[in-house]
């Protein structure tokens, strides 16, 4: 049974909601997984922060004509799964570590940041580093400087008591 106009304006609506507030897109073909593979594909999504969606394909190309993910509607053919997410790291991960598991999924593109992406774009996105990995990095680089320079002050009176240590035990064996 059909959408009605209602319904289809409903799935344009969620759909425009997912792609304003994302920004990468995959889209992958799904035919023949079980329904146990897509659960799974489901809750590792949900964990990630990625939204997948199931929808026809006008509905989405309509959905997102006039957002930058417009350059990959004319790739919308059979049927697709679309994955949105805010990080396109972490979208790639899923979907690409999902795809090498199961080989009835197989993703056919993406959009990010305006511009269409291709599998091996989506897999070199797959092996980059986490949000989360990057942040840390970026800290722990930003913490070192003055991890460092704490050490340094820190060494000064070190150095003095090492000295006084050394006097000292220097002066008991001239004793004894």
């Amino acid at each position: 049974m059909g959408l009605n106009r209602q319904d289809k304006a409903a799935v344009i609506e969620e759909v425009k909601a997912l792609a304003a507030e994302s920004t990468s897109l995959i889209f992958a073909d799904y035919r023949g997984l079980s329904v146990e593979a897509i659960t799974a594909l489901r809750k590792e999504a949900r964990q990630n922060g990625v939204k997948l969606r199931v929808a026809k394909n006008t509905l989405v190309s309509r959905a997102v004509a006039e957002t930058p993910f417009a350059c990959a509607a004319d790739s919308f053919t059979g049927p697709l799964v679309y994955g949105f997410s805010a990080d396109p790291v972490a979208l790639a991960k899923v979907l690409f570590n999902f795809a090498k598991k199961n080989e009835a999924f197989a993703i056919k593109g993406g959009v990010m940041d305006g511009k269409a992406l291709d599998l091996a774009a989506i897999e070199a996105l797959s092996t980059m580093p986490s949000r989360d990995e990057l942040l840390a990095k970026l800290l722990a680089t930003m913490n070192e400087p003055i991890a460092k320079f704490v050490r340094t002050l820190n060494e000064v009176p070190a150095r003095l008591v090492r000295t006084v240590a050394a006097v000292r035990d220097s002066k008991e064996q001239a004793a004894a």
